[in-house]
């Protein structure tokens, strides 16, 4: 007997019912029409890249979590083959970074510089699934590429600020960080370069172990205490400077051995610029903990924090040197993704209504009706749709009462019934 068809979806995957998708309909084109008015353009990439793309070092923990795709038909010879790479070709994209650079590196004659690209599309990752997270996921970018100056990062704050704000949120917080910062911290405390990936590894995860967490575990993994204790030390001297000001006031001092001036002048432009053209509701929060997992980054850092989540509702940051890897020449990129998925949970959680829907008609139809008369039924419905109603024309059932309860769930608030002469 042939096994019994799952009807359930794959782990960590999920259907989408109406109303979910009433309001990703919704939250699509409030982003779109958004990042449209500060000049950023629509592109797409394919779902899948080849493997040597997504396994290029850069993509940190994400490159463990590959969905990989074996080669096919003739291609693929799995007895002679000695290692993984001899049986797969292909991976599903884990992010759209990798995907736009590839994009770009292709295509970079016939795009405009400085190019902004808006990007929304699936990614997939071989995750543990839990709340917010799953292993099929929409991710929503936008991207400024060619522009070295922090005018990007001010543009990304912003753009992604006031989408947030258009969607009902308010005091979130946009905390930022720099890489340069982390890695002048890291060398006034003693650390050498060759240990900063393990190092940061560790700080990373500071919101889930604490300061004192991070301090034991440095030395767990053999670093001198003096030199952890020390490093502790600049972080503990930074709680209670959140203002970015005050926080670099801090830093101009401490590492005037170690960080640049021109790192320093532009976070405080950064800060200024957010601050004083904001609209929406929210706190610029300097991070000195803010890591971002992805190796690529190489500057400004960025992440949107917001209360009722309690984690991360997206981030992103600047990445120079990721396009010269297809191309051999850095080229300077910066950008910001929302947490897509995460944002729909809360809307969904607040029983989110979308403001100014059109009105919605359920137009119930006797099945004995004829079809003179369905027609006539099917033009004034019409007359209605141009008007900007939602009509719905249905047959109608037996149980008329439980049909117009399941409809009025669904926003239907006016009903309509086609009896048969």
């Amino acid at each position: 007997m042939a096994n019994k068809l799952s009807k359930k979806p794959v782990n960590g995957m999920k259907d989408i019912l109406p109303r979910e998708m009433e309001i990703r309909d919704y939250v699509t084109s409030v982003i779109k029409d958004t990042y449209r008015s500060y000049g950023f353009t629509p592109i797409e990439t394919p779902a899948m890249e080849n493997i040597a793309n997504l396994s290029n070092k850069q993509g940190g923990e994400n490159e463990k979590l590959i969905f990989k795709v074996m080669k096919r038909g003739e291609k693929l010879k799995i007895k002679e083959a000695e290692n993984e790479l001899d049986v797969v070709d292909y991976g599903l994209r884990y992010d759209l970074t990798v995907p736009l650079c590839r994009y770009y590196s292709n295509n970079a004659n016939d795009l405009p510089s400085p190019f902004k690209a808006l990007q929304i599309g699936s990614v997939w990752r071989a995750d543990r699934p839990q709340r917010g997270r799953y292993r099929q996921f929409t991710q929503c970018d936008i991207d400024i590429i060619g522009e070295q100056s922090n005018m990007a990062e001010i543009e990304l704050i912003l753009a992604t600020t006031t989408t947030l704000g258009k969607l009902g949120f308010e005091n979130f917080e946009i905390r930022i960080n720099e890489r340069k910062i982390l890695k002048a911290m890291a060398l006034k405390a003693g650390f050498t370069e060759d240990s900063f990936d393990e190092v940061f590894i560790i700080l990373d995860k500071m919101d889930k172990i604490g300061l004192e967490g991070v301090q034991n575990e440095l030395v767990d993994k053999g670093y001198n205490s003096e030199v952890v204790n020390s490093y502790i030390n600049l972080f503990t001297n930074l709680e209670g400077k959140s203002d970015v000001n005050q926080a670099i006031d801090y830093l101009d001092a401490e590492l005037s051995d170690t960080l640049d001036e021109s790192v320093k002048e532009s976070m405080r432009e950064i800060a200024n610029a957010v601050n004083n053209a904001k609209v929406a509701k929210f706190d610029l929060v300097f991070d000195p903990t803010l890591v971002r997992g992805m190796s690529y980054y190489t500057g400004t850092i960025f992440e949107i924090a917001i209360p009722e989540f309690g984690g991360s509702c997206g981030g992103g940051g600047r990445y120079d040197e990721m396009i010269g890897k297809f191309t051999g020449q850095s080229v300077p990129a910066c950008g910001f993704s929302i947490g897509f998925e995460r944002i729909i949970l809360l809307l969904l959680e607040q029983n989110y209504e979308i403001p100014e829907a059109g009105k919605k008609i359920a137009y119930l139809v006797d099945k004995k009706l004829s079809s003179e008369k369905y027609v006539e039924v099917i033009k004034e419905a019409n007359e209605k749709r141009k008007n900007g109603v939602n009509v719905l024309v249905v047959r109608m059932n037996k149980n008329k009462k439980f049909q117009k309860e399941q409809l009025t769930k669904e926003g239907y608030e006016e009903f309509k019934e086609f009896f048969a002469d």
